[in-house]
C-alpha cells in the first residue's frame, strides 16, 4: 500500500473545502505549530538556567580577577626580541603571575577548602616555574615573598609613642 504524501493530503482536503486556499494555509500553519512547538519547548528545557547576577559578596572577587586578567594580557603583549627563549619567558612570566593573582583572590574570598588548597599549590608552583624560567635564561629569580591573602583594612592603626607618658606594664613587656 502506498503511503500518501503531504501534497496529496492537502490536495484532497482542498477539494472538499469551500475556500481551499485559506483552509490549506490554516492547515499548514497548524502543522507547522505542531512540529515546531515541541522542539522549542524541548530546546528550552535542555539549556541550563542562566547563572545569577554577581552578588554583592562576589563583586570584590570579580573585580580582582578582572584586574588580574587585564594585567596579565597587557604584560604578555611583548615586543619580540629575536631571542625565542627570552620571548617565551617574557610572555609566560605574566601568564603565571596572572594565575598567582587569581589564586590569591580565591584564598581571600573562597570558602571551599579543597579549592583553597589548590590555590595555595598554584601559587607555589607558578612562583617556582617563574623562577626556573628566569634562571634558565640567566636572569635572577624574582623575590618569592608570599603575597597577602587576607583583605587589608582600609586604614591600619598607627602606634604613637609619646615621651614622658608612662604606662603601667610589667617590665618584661617593655622594649
Amino acid at each position: 500500500m502506498r503511503r500518501p504524501s503531504f501534497r496529496g493530503i492537502a490536495t484532497a482536503l482542498s477539494s472538499k473545502l469551500a475556500r481551499p486556499k485559506l483552509e490549506i494555509a490554516v492547515f499548514g500553519a497548524g502543522l507547522l505549530l505542531a512540529f515546531t512547538l515541541p522542539s522549542l519547548l524541548l530546546a528550552h528545557e535542555t539549556h541550563p538556567a542562566a547563572p545569577p547576577a554577581a552578588t554583592i559578596d562576589e563583586a570584590p572577587f570579580l573585580k580582582e580577577n578582572d584586574a588580574a586578567m587585564a594585567k596579565m594580557m597587557d604584560d604578555m603583549a611583548i615586543k619580540p626580541s629575536g631571542d625565542i627563549d627570552r620571548d617565551f619567558v617574557a610572555m609566560m612570566s605574566p601568564h603565571h603571575q596572572g594565575a598567582i593573582d587569581m589564586a590569591i583572590s580565591e584564598l581571600r574570598y573562597g570558602k571551599n577548602e579543597q579549592l583553597r588548597r589548590i590555590a595555595q599549590e598554584i601559587i607555589v608552583g607558578q612562583m617556582q616555574e617563574i623562577a626556573a624560567m628566569k634562571l634558565a635564561i640567566g636572569e635572577p629569580a624574582t623575590d618569592t615573598t608570599a603575597a597577602p591573602t587576607q583583605q587589608q583594612p582600609a586604614s591600619t592603626p598607627v602606634e604613637h609613642h609619646h615621651p614622658g607618658m608612662q604606662m603601667d606594664m610589667p617590665s618584661q613587656m617593655k622594649h
